[in-house]
């Protein structure tokens, strides 16, 4: 009877160490790279939204003519500061509209951040303002919220044009070994709808896609892997399920 037991504990143990192996295909990013053409990128393109803060900067061939249309900084040496620096940033209004020195009030109602670029440069053009200006214009408080399982989930703040999905993760830490990387949700705003989606980060695909650059207020949740969600439940580790396994059998042994 006591070698039936070892036998039987033998196997429960080996199922379960064979149930816990992960393999490299659940683990390794984008898999099949070398198998997909990814020289054009593609991506959905961010449309201003009230309350975005944009960092608006002119430039032309006489400098001392472009001063009026740029903010003087009323927070002296911003150096690095971010909050400081949008305290000088023009904030889109309720009605979708900045107001611009000089030129006064602009629409930004259905525009990309280079759609306004061009509308303040012919606008300045047009005007007899400036010859060959050049507009530059920078969104000042995107940011992203990452949450689940990555090292350090939270809200992420950044000022780049474009950061991809890639780099979000790696601003959060990088998943976690329990991280699944082929259940990854996006939950984007578009056009006043909610979009969610989910990427495999398996995939090269994911570099083609066009959630592969992250948008200002996207919402990106890693879900946990199968191995996970079972140490979540009742019957955690494989410790635990031995010890069951041993004190049932026991309780069986002593009975009969």
């Amino acid at each position: 009877m006591y070698k039936h037991f070892v036998k039987f504990k033998l196997l429960i143990l080996i199922s379960l160490i064979l149930g816990s192996c992960v393999s490299k295909k659940n683990i390794l990013y984008l898999q099949d790279i070398n198998s997909i053409d990814i020289t054009e990128v593609s991506s959905s393109k961010y449309i201003l939204q009230e309350n975005d803060i944009l960092k608006i900067d002119i430039t032309s061939l006489e400098n001392t003519a472009s001063l009026p249309f740029n903010k003087v900084s009323s927070s002296g040496a911003l150096g690095n500061n971010i909050a400081m620096i949008q305290l000088d940033g023009y904030l889109v209004s309720e009605k979708k509209t900045i107001n611009f020195p000089v030129l006064g009030e602009i629409s930004v109602l259905d525009k990309t951040i280079f759609e306004l670029e061009s509308v303040i440069k012919n606008r300045l053009i047009n005007g007899g303002y400036l010859i060959k200006p050049n507009v530059s214009i920078r969104l000042l408080n995107a940011k992203f919220t990452i949450l689940g399982e990555v090292k350090k989930p939270g809200t992420y703040t950044f000022t780049e044009k474009n950061i991809s999905l890639l780099q979000a993760l790696g601003l959060a830490g990088d998943l976690t070994i329990d991280g699944n990387r082929k259940d990854i949700i996006v939950i984007r705003e578009l056009e006043g709808k909610r979009i969610t989606t989910y990427l495999d980060l398996t995939s090269a695909s994911l570099l083609t896609s066009l959630y592969q650059n992250v948008q200002p207020n996207d919402v990106i949740i890693v879900n946990p892997n199968l191995k996970k969600v079972r140490s979540a439940g009742l019957v955690g580790n494989i410790s635990s399920v031995l010890s069951i396994a041993s004190i049932l059998l026991s309780t069986i042994i002593l009975i009969r």
